[in-house]
């Protein structure tokens, strides 16, 4: 399978109902197909010189390469963390009737 140009963003929040907020703005403008939230991850991390902990909500984001400008720009918007966690990986491979929905989902 060839690359389509294709990404999975994780986006950690604070709570599953700000994560269900997000995840509404990022289907509504269509800038995601799907968004998984597992409920809760126990995050681990260095913020103002100190170990930190918190119990988050995780998102698994799946879009196109050519839309995450928009993705990173909503999340942002519409995120209560002043840094939040906005990490974007390729897909490089998958089902490729999953990755055509995904392409027909997501508008650029």
């Amino acid at each position: 399978m060839k690359p389509k140009g294709f990404a999975v963003v994780l986006v950690t929040a604070s709570s599953t109902d700000e994560a269900d907020k997000i995840a509404a703005v990022l289907l509504k403008k269509r800038k995601a197909a799907c968004v998984n939230i597992i409920p809760k991850v126990n995050s681990r991390f260095w913020w103002k010189g100190e170990i930190d902990s918190s119990d988050e909500a995780l998102m698994i984001i799946k879009t196109k390469a050519s839309v995450l400008a928009d993705v990173i720009e909503l999340v942002k918007k519409n995120h209560s963390y002043t840094i939040p966690e906005i990490i974007a990986l390729p897909i490089i491979a998958g089902n490729e009737e999953y990755l055509e929905w995904i392409g027909g989902e997501v508008r650029d």
